[in-house]
């Protein structure tokens, strides 16, 4: 015997109602586009679980992908029998010796999802786990504290049993929830906030300011090495970069420093807006936090949200940065995010940007900007990058340091 499938539990996926079919349909589509490098593996879907038949192909690296996927909450190296008892109960003995673990008590736990099988859960469960006292009786049963669980689901055509869970991403598959737009800087947060919003099902699309030479292709590629880390939880993302140093210039010389960053935020909202719906993305992401710095007071992000009609999705709004430095730790972008590269938001900073500015007064410092003819060229002069899951963060600006 050998383990020869890999058993994918839902989480939330379960509780939808008459569009659960297509929430499972695009799991199963994220999930084969995670495992492309291992041709042999095929990917099926019954009702409420999602099988990977491993034909051969190494599970380690399989499981550490999949576990990543958003919507998988759970997955179990599983091996699949035929639905007779005694093949069960060989099959139960054998994982349960194969687990490695020095155990001295066990459990079993045995599910009856194919109805028409004539021995229920209840009945199932003193079967098996007498089998198995009968050949390892230095084992005893505790049902409550077990060292060991063989967990037994019989479906319509084979039984699957595993001992051991490993937790997965949770969440809703990517692209369940719609497109949105992530304001993607290179620092710490907006990362985080990115793989916030895939988590809930959002396929992403990122966007960087990008102010040359004032900012240099070390802060380009620390972003690009960031879409290439998001990419490994949600496929391929699009990087747009927005060449943005003339309308940055121009703003550092038509309005007060202390409204230059209320303003600044204000183009990079219309710019974002601009190609957003051009994508038809529904939603701008940014990682702001309540009160962290001056543009992300109640009353900036009221002045700053004033330019766009798109929703303004910002999950880290209620995190303090030593959450948010946890969650990057978490998912590998802390250490990229750390690079010493300068972005566009740090450049012409001024030491007296306004925490409360008004929606009035950044209007009449406006009237001194012709923003308009700016933004076509930054729209215009944007470049592309597609970046996919299977492309390897670059690591030789990191070496120079």
């Amino acid at each position: 015997m050998k383990y020869d499938h890999i058993l994918i539990r839902y989480g939330e996926i379960a509780l939808k109602g008459k569009n659960r079919s297509e929430f499972e349909r695009k799991l199963q589509k994220n999930i084969k586009a995670v495992i492309k490098p291992f041709p042999n593996c095929k990917v099926r879907r019954t009702f409420g679980r999602m099988f990977i038949e491993l034909n051969d192909e190494p599970h380690e690296p399989i499981i550490d992908r999949v576990k990543d996927v958003f919507g998988v909450q759970s997955l179990s190296l599983a091996l699949k029998v035929e639905n007779e008892i005694e093949q069960i109960q060989e099959g139960a003995l054998w994982a349960l010796q194969a687990s490695g673990a020095d155990a001295k008590t066990f459990k079993v736990n045995a599910r009856r999802a194919y109805k028409p099988f004539p021995i229920n859960s209840q009945e199932l469960n003193p079967l098996i786990g007498g089998h198995i006292l009968k050949n390892l009786n230095h084992l005893s049963v505790d049902v409550h504290h077990p060292d060991v669980e063989v967990k037994v689901e019989v479906r319509e055509g084979a039984t699957y049993i595993s001992c051991g869970t490993i937790a997965g991403a949770g969440g809703l598959p990517v692209g369940t929830s719609g497109k949105v737009m992530l304001m993607l800087s290179g620092g710490i947060d907006s990362p985080v906030a990115g793989y916030l919003a895939m988590k809930r099902g959002a396929a992403l699309e990122a966007i960087h300011f990008h102010s040359p030479p004032y900012t240099n292709e070390r802060a380009k590629q620390k972003v690009e090495d960031l879409t290439k880390i998001l990419a490994t939880f949600g496929g391929t993302i699009r990087l747009h970069v927005v060449p943005f140093t003339n309308l940055q210039k121009h703003i550092h010389e038509k309005v007060p420093s202390n409204f230059e960053m209320t303003i600044m935020r204000r183009m990079m909202y219309r710019i974002s807006e601009a190609i957003a719906t051009k994508e038809q993305a529904l939603a701008i992401v940014n990682g702001e936090s309540l009160g962290q710095v001056a543009s992300q007071t109640l009353e900036s992000m009221h002045t700053i949200n004033e330019v766009t009609t798109l929703p303004i999705l910002r999950p880290l709004i209620t995190m303090d940065k030593v959450e948010v430095i946890d969650i990057a730790h978490k998912i590998g972008t802390y250490e990229t995010s750390i690079l010493p590269f300068e972005d566009c938001c740090t450049i012409f900073l001024p030491p007296d940007s306004k925490t409360k500015p008004k929606r009035e007064h950044a209007n009449k410092f406006e009237q001194y900007v012709d923003y308009d003819s700016y933004i076509d060229e930054a729209v215009a002069g944007t470049e592309v990058i597609e970046i996919s899951a299977n492309q390897t963060v670059d690591k030789s600006f990191e070496e120079l340091f």
